[in-house]
């Protein structure tokens, strides 16, 4: 009378808002969707879908079918990956989110090396400004990095990560070293507009000294490639993630400012909505994602 494949049907058109958007994402014409949705209503001989020229609304009965349709095939798949598993194979979806820039340099070849274990696994990751502000709820797993404020997730330490103050040899050519955090103030800054942080009030610590400066930035950007490619050009000083600059400071590229002086440490970790019954695929990644970086982190083997 009615398969998963009528669900998922009924339940591309309710994503997307229109037969044109269903039929996008399914990779059909739309009338190829407006005739398999006629035959769907003729053969249950139930009206399930209004249709106008500028939109559609799902009938009660249609609702009644997204919303209790969507629970069997959760549970449909779930069963199915409940028996793979008993055999040994990992299966199903891994959603993950993760900052962009740490994304890219580390998440995907950790992610490449667990899809080569576990082929059967579907991997989706999605790079964001702001991981903490997604839909938390669309993910298995968030990378986040820093002070995490007021989150109802599990906390998983995933490595260590200190921040530092960096400078370009010729900036510190020009201004001189500084010796305390209130010189930094005669230097240009460029600030990295991240998770809502206030990114231009730094707070330094050195025994049981403590100073805070706010800095006023001449360049701003929400992408930490491109904060650190201005820094490196000698166009100001920058407060950065250890595991970000420390190719360009072993290069010689960025050199530490005031390493007598420590900053908040901005530790990486991995955010999951419960610590016990989480599928073993995410079990698995995260294995794998804290082997990869123990005992220490790339950032601090150089």
């Amino acid at each position: 009378m009615i398969d998963t494949l009528d669900l998922q049907f009924l339940l591309a058109i309710k994503e997307h808002g229109s037969l044109v958007g269903a039929a996008r994402f399914l990779n059909v014409t739309p009338s190829a969707v407006t005739q398999r949705l006629q035959q769907l209503e003729a053969r249950l001989d139930i009206h399930l879908i209004d249709r106008t020229a500028r939109r559609l609304h799902f009938t009660d009965e249609g609702e009644l079918l997204c919303r209790k349709g969507q629970t069997l095939l959760e549970q449909h798949k779930a069963l199915l990956e409940e028996v793979m598993q008993q055999h040994g194979k990992l299966v199903g979806t891994l959603k993950i989110n993760a900052p962009f820039g740490f994304g890219r340099k580390y998440l995907t070849a950790i992610i490449t090396q667990f899809h080569r274990l576990y082929p059967q696994v579907e991997v989706l990751l999605k790079l964001s400004e702001q991981p903490l502000l997604e839909e938390q709820d669309r993910f298995d797993l968030v990378l986040h990095i820093g002070e995490l404020y007021n989150s109802n997730l599990i906390v998983h330490a995933i490595a260590p990560n200190q921040r530092f103050i960096c400078a370009a040899p010729a900036l510190i050519e020009h201004y001189g070293m500084p010796s305390s955090p209130q010189d930094l103030l005669n230097f240009p800054a460029i600030a990295l507009q991240e998770n809502n942080e206030d990114t231009t009030l730094w707070c330094f610590e050195q025994k049981s000294k403590k100073q805070t400066i706010r800095v006023i930035p001449s360049l701003s950007s929400n992408d930490g490639d491109v904060v650190c490619s201005w820094a490196k050009s000698g166009l100001g000083i920058i407060m950065r993630s250890q595991w970000d600059v420390a190719d360009a400071l072993s290069q010689g590229h960025l050199i530490r400012l005031l390493p007598e002086w420590t900053l908040p440490e901005a530790p990486v970790v991995a955010l999951t909505h419960r610590r016990k019954g989480m599928p073993e695929r995410v079990h698995a990644f995260m294995s794998l994602l804290k082997q990869q970086f123990s005992p220490q982190p790339p950032w601090q083997r150089r």
